[in-house]
């Protein structure tokens, strides 16, 4: 579930390692179904798609790789499903290998985190200044792969592509092209629920096919993050909340055309930080609108809710112009 976010530096962490990385296949409906058929019903649709990526990987790999992020900085903590992801695997997938798990809890120092790293790192080799070494290397990766996507407003899956040198074959990059007369939605969410084409029916691919320019929260830096969640008039309580608050914050104060949140169903989190941004999205009479899905939810019906939003849109800016020209009108 953090995939989108830190695979280019775990990847180098362990190739750095010697280790071989093995990468499940993109999300299907058959690893959502396996993932299903071992969790209970009113589990979170992110969460049945991870067991099933889990299963996937069983038996093709030695060790399976699950880190757990329980805060990014001091007081910020993450969904409590994400803490349990390691333990979630052994019950439900008893036919996994064994799990290497790393935790990343800022609210315990860098003397913990440093820790984690070289546990991590004595399973492939004891030598610490070759952790070590594969730790630099780890986070100058990440720190490119930030920059990447910031500098050529790029989305998570095309920064990977790049960083790997494979680039998707005859297909544009999925990234924030302003036009004239185009119109400018902000996308708000996790990234395992945006960059997913399967869990969210391929809403980026959709947008684009409409002709519409669009930003995401991995194309603003963190100053711009930050900022928007100040201007929300808000603290980050959870690790979540700058990709969600602060990118809508970011969004509002920035005159866009719109903002669409996309969330799991059921996520208690979620609704919580999508209602900061629907409520002051309200006050500046900004068009919201948020998608909420499921296992059940189905394509046909989220092309029908962008249509209509989107003509929304389109009917307020003609609106706006007939109105301007005639007070121009008026005054001359």
């Amino acid at each position: 579930m953090l995939y989108y976010k830190y695979f280019p530096m775990w990847s180098t962490f362990l190739k750095e390692m010697e280790a071989r990385v093995i990468i499940s296949d993109p999300t299907t409906y058959q690893v959502i179904n396996h993932g299903i058929a071992r969790v209970v019903s009113d589990t979170c649709l992110p969460l049945k798609v991870f067991v099933g990526h889990v299963i996937w990987l069983a038996d093709k790999c030695d060790y399976i790789f699950i880190p757990v992020l329980r805060s990014s900085q001091k007081k910020v903590l993450n969904c409590s499903r994400f803490l349990g992801l390691p333990d979630v695997a052994k019950a439900v997938v008893p036919e996994s290998p064994p799990i290497l798990e790393i935790e990343f809890d800022m609210n315990r120092g860098r003397s913990f985190l440093y820790q984690q790293i070289f546990s991590l790192g004595r399973h492939f080799d004891a030598d610490p200044a070759k952790i070590i070494m594969a730790a630099c290397a780890a986070w100058e990766t990440h720190l490119d792969y930030l920059e990447l996507m910031v500098n050529l407003k790029i989305t998570y899956n095309d920064a990977t592509r790049i960083l790997e040198g494979t680039p998707a074959s005859g297909s544009k990059l999925t990234r924030l092209e302003e036009k004239s007369d185009s119109i400018t939605v902000g996308l708000i969410g996790h990234p395992y629920i945006l960059n997913d084409e399967t869990i969210n029916h391929r809403l980026l691919t959709i947008l684009k096919r409409f002709d519409v320019s669009i930003i995401t929260p991995e194309m603003l830096t963190i100053a711009e993050l930050t900022q928007g969640l100040k201007y929300m008039n808000t603290d980050a309580y959870w690790v979540a909340e700058e990709e969600v608050v602060g990118a809508g914050g970011h969004y509002l104060s920035n005159g866009l055309d719109g903002i669409i949140g996309v969330m799991a169903f059921g996520c208690g989190p979620d609704s919580l930080m999508m209602h900061l941004v629907q409520r002051q999205a309200q006050v500046q009479n900004i068009p919201y609108m948020c998608l909420s899905l499921d296992e059940h939810t189905a394509e046909t019906g989220i092309i029908t809710r962008l249509e209509a939003f989107l003509d929304m849109i389109k009917r307020r800016s003609l609106r706006r112009s007939s109105s301007n020209a005639y007070h121009f009108s008026s005054y001359r």
